[in-house]
């Protein structure tokens, strides 16, 4: 499928951005100067959407497609529309999952540059992250001036590929002249709060200013080590200089694309950066960004960290799903990553797809918690059958959707999403959001656990580790109380363990260990053994990757 792409000037013009505030990368991409944000705010009549899912499956529901279709669509209609995705990991486009760029009539290009190393961002953070862990490092073997605790160290190193030998490694560091075995590891760059703390700055000095407080060790006292201290934060600052930029690519038909920050919202944020939607929100009448995986993970965190330090209200959410995922959320199905699916799960089966419908009335009802008005959008495959489409739309408006519009948004692009952003357009401008957050910031960490364990995923109570009920006290003595909760768990469930589908209820959710985030400005809790550096599948997706004599990267989509 071929598409012909503008230079990304004319796109950048079309869109309102000065000439003064692009920066090119050749001719299809270009930074973004924070420069712009001087002279923008929020247009008065903007609408912000939110594109979210069902429990996701290794098949995938459409999310990325669908914010793209949906984003053509609507300047298809006339409005001024952009799309704002989070950029692509390494990982798992060589792993699980593939590229992130959508695919068929919905994509954004060039493919290859943006799924690969793009403008270098995904470098930089690493870069910065690992930065700092040798002159942490550094700063213990020479003399340990700031009185360190090596046991206490918290940052991990990280890389932007799924390795799990280096989950867990031991070396050994120089203390006080005495040699001492650590125990650490690494984790993605996705994972890294270096990248989490780019997604939620809102501008240069507000990333700075939350470089500085990272907290990265304890002295033997317990005191808290912060980046300051250590003197890093000027040299971090410089190493992100442009990592902190947004990203201008366009889409298989010419929509304006901002790509910002790092995707995996089963272990961080995992949404674009508050920096690329500030922008497109003060140039756009309609902007579609899209958060990771399930409402239970990405469209949580969007809601109570994100939008709580943007200031942003999101207008609505489009919830993804299609006839085979919901299949997959009954217990008839087992889609493991890597191995062979069952065919049967693309032939007609009402049984199993009104049990797996368990899973599309509870994430309706998880956006609903937040005051959100939901759209469904059923993602049409080509041997979906009339009688199931016609089961599922009923059944989404009787769980409180406000509406349920199929779409072809992958073969026919801005096409096949025109109903979809009819439905938005009239949902939008008929009443606005009564957006609220999950928990209130003076509420306990505990508190708003709790809350995202029994009023999102559906547990009875939440089990704490003695390492975690401490580390929490620890961090409400030190003063951050008042942070949002990060949870870290499966994307393959509501709850912690992925061989529960549907709605599961009842459980109790298991808080393994707890990290303050201060830098990115939230506490991050770790529900059982979830994993931040991700390991390959039995038959991983680069094995598809390969590049024609004329420079064109096939298997990606």
């Amino acid at each position: 499928m071929s598409h012909k792409l503008k230079d990304i000037s004319s796109v950048a013009r079309r869109l309102g951005i000065r000439a003064s505030e692009i920066e090119p990368n050749g001719r299809y991409k270009a930074k973004i100067s924070l420069k712009i944000l001087d002279r923008l705010k929020r247009k008065k009549d903007s609408r912000y959407i939110l594109i979210s899912a069902i429990t996701p499956t290794a098949l995938g529901e459409g999310k990325t497609v669908t914010t793209i279709g949906l984003s053509m669509a609507l300047n298809r209609l006339k409005y001024k529309a952009a799309c704002s995705l989070r950029q692509s990991s390494l990982g798992p486009l060589f792993g699980a999952k593939g590229g992130a760029t959508g695919g068929g009539a919905s994509q954004v290009l060039p493919q290859d540059e943006v799924n690969f190393h793009f403008t270098g961002d995904t470098h930089a953070v690493g870069t910065a992250n690992n930065l700092l862990v040798s002159f942490l490092e550094n700063s213990i073997f020479h003399g340990n001036k700031l009185r360190l605790d090596p046991g206490t160290l918290t940052l991990k190193r990280c890389l932007d590929i799924s390795d799990r030998s280096l989950r867990h490694i031991r070396y050994f560091l120089k203390v006080d002249g005495q040699k001492r075995e650590i125990e650490a590891g690494f984790e993605i760059t996705a994972a890294s709060e270096v990248m989490s703390l780019l997604t939620l700055s809102r501008d240069f000095g507000d990333m700075r200013n939350r470089l500085k407080n990272m907290s990265i060790a304890r002295t033997a006292q317990k005191g808290l080590i912060k980046v300051k201290d250590l003197k890093a934060d000027g040299m971090l600052a410089a190493v992100l200089k442009d990592a902190i930029k947004p990203n201008l690519v366009q889409t298989s038909e010419n929509t304006p694309c901002f790509i910002h920050t790092g995707p995996f919202a089963n272990v961080s944020v995992g949404s674009s950066s508050i920096i690329a939607d500030r922008m497109a929100l003060g140039l756009c009448d309609y902007v579609v960004t899209e958060s990771g995986f399930g409402v239970d993970c990405g469209a949580e965190k969007f809601f109570d960290i994100k939008c709580r330090y943007s200031g942003f209200k999101p207008d609505a959410c489009v919830l993804v799903c299609s006839l085979r995922g919901l299949k997959a959320q009954s217990n008839k199905f087992n889609i493991v990553p890597g191995k062979k699916i069952d065919p049967a799960i693309f032939k007609e089966d009402l049984e199993a797809l009104s049990e797996g419908a368990a899973n599309l009335k509870k994430q309706i009802q998880n956006v609903r918690t937040f005051g959100v008005p939901v759209i469904v959008c059923l993602n049409v495959f080509e041997k979906d059958t009339a009688r199931e489409l016609e089961f599922i739309v009923a059944k989404a408006i009787e769980f409180g959707a406000s509406d349920c519009v199929e779409s072809t948004a992958w073969a026919d692009g801005s096409k096949g999403a025109l109903e979809l952003a009819k439905s938005v357009v009239r949902h939008t401008r008929q009443r606005g959001s009564d957006f609220r957050f999950l928990y209130k910031d003076e509420a306990s960490l505990k508190d708003k656990i709790e809350a995202i364990a029994k009023q999102i995923y559906g547990a009875s109570g939440v089990d704490y580790s003695a390492p975690a009920s401490e580390g929490l006290d620890l961090f409400s003595k030190e003063g951050f109380a008042h942070l949002p909760i990060c949870i870290a768990k499966t994307q393959f469930s509501l709850s912690h363990d992925e061989s529960l589908k549907g709605a599961p209820s009842g459980f109790r959710l298991p808080i393994k260990d707890v990290m303050l985030c201060s830098g990115a400005g939230f506490v991050l809790a770790h529900a059982s053994t979830m994993q931040t550096m991700p390991g390959l599948p039995i038959e991983p997706r680069g094995e598809r990757v390969d590049v024609k004599a004329t420079g064109e990267v096939t298997g990606l989509s």
